[in-house]
């Protein structure tokens, strides 16, 4: 039997346990120079030199980066209902609203004119996911922020490198999230990095990261416990010498599975908008809802091959964030949640795996056709 290929697969090497042996036996585990190096080079390599702050998750970074923006009760943030939850969530742990907007089908990212129907006197921002490593679509987002005098905070958990007409995503918005989480694009075992349009925001970041405090004891505001530890942060800045290496192989896989897959019949395979650069976090098909689970299944048991329904229900109907959007409809999402399928893309897929991933695919569709 052939070995089972994974939806997706954290590298990690010799390198990343060689700088985890490093720190240590430095004895500064925590709060050591690690993370402010880290800090600057991810924001040099990603975010044009932004300032730039770690903290122990993603959503995390989401939430600080909300509550240093000045968002809380009483404010609403347009968000995707399309995403993870942790988008809608951070903006409901401030304290204020999360207001959920459809998608554009083809880049399964917010939907402008849904994000302009969605504005009321609360709404304080737009929160934008770059979703799958497709950047959204910034002009039009852009430009509605400007008319409304709305701020844009960026989730660009999965989008390391991605970018819309030459600007890096991470320097869009007011501030923009990233997460290290092992399955990204790239990882530092666990963590987030904000990269902030201000120092003034970042500034704030780190003081609700560590307590309410730059000097210790000096408490300014409340604050958390939200700090990446110096271990982590040596994974992180091995894995940023990697990740442009790995995001070529990604496109390289990526468009491997395009031309495998062309012509298929039943099958929509990933859209990239002009001026856009993916960085295929995920490589997402469109299938018939009626057969999704059905190809989803037989590619596991008769083809070994692993795959992802990100996201199967939809924020706005999830039990935990549903109150949010009582008797919305939002008829893009709910068509998507039915049709995606993700199938492997990571970097360590060889040429022998992407074939079998299409022969897999044209097998099990064209049988049930």
């Amino acid at each position: 039997m052939s070995e089972f290929i994974p939806a997706a697969r954290p590298l990690i090497g010799d390198e990343e346990r060689e700088a985890v042996d490093r720190v240590l036996r430095s004895g500064m585990i925590a709060q050591g120079p690690e993370v402010a190096t880290f800090e600057q080079e991810f924001g040099a390599h990603f975010a044009e030199g932004r300032p730039t702050v770690a903290v122990n998750s993603g959503t995390s970074g989401q939430h600080l980066g909300l509550l240093a923006a000045g968002v809380g009760a009483g404010d609403e943030v347009i968000v995707p209902s399309f995403t993870f939850a942790a988008t809608g969530n951070s903006v409901a742990l401030t304290g204020a609203t999360p207001v959920f907007a459809d998608i554009d089908p083809d880049t399964f990212t917010l939907d402008p004119e849904s994000v302009r129907a969605a504005i009321t006197p609360r709404t304080k921002g737009i929160m934008p996911v770059h979703l799958y490593g497709h950047p959204f679509l910034v002009d039009q987002i852009e430009a509605i922020a400007r008319e409304h005098g709305l701020a844009i905070f960026e989730d660009a958990a999965q989008a390391h490198g991605a970018s819309w007409k030459g600007r890096p995503v991470g320097t869009i918005g007011d501030f923009a999230m990233f997460s290290l989480y092992p399955t990204k694009n790239m990882t530092s075992g666990e963590g987030g990095m904000v990269t902030c349009a201000t120092e003034e925001l970042a500034r704030g970041v780190r003081l609700l990261r560590n307590q309410g405090m730059e000097t210790q004891y000096a408490n300014e505001v409340i604050g958390f416990n939200a700090r990446m530890t110096d271990v982590h942060a040596a994974i992180g800045r091995v894995q940023l010498t990697k990740v442009d290496a790995w995001t070529e192989q990604r496109q390289a896989n990526a468009a491997a599975l395009n031309t495998g897959l062309a012509g298929l019949e039943g099958v929509k395979t990933p859209v990239v908008v002009d001026g856009a650069v993916h960085v295929y976090h995920q490589y997402t098909i469109r299938v018939d809802a009626d057969e999704r689970d059905r190809l989803r299944d037989a590619l596991k048991d008769e083809h070994q091959v692993g795959s992802g329904v990100y996201y199967p229900i939809p924020n706005h109907r999830l039990p935990s964030l549903a109150r949010f959007a009582p008797d919305l409809h939002l008829p893009e999402t709910e068509r998507a949640a039915t049709e995606v399928l993700s199938l492997p893309v990571h970097p360590s897929l060889s040429e022998g795996d992407l074939e079998r991933i299409i022969a897999g695919v044209t097998a099990v569709l064209r049988a049930g056709a």
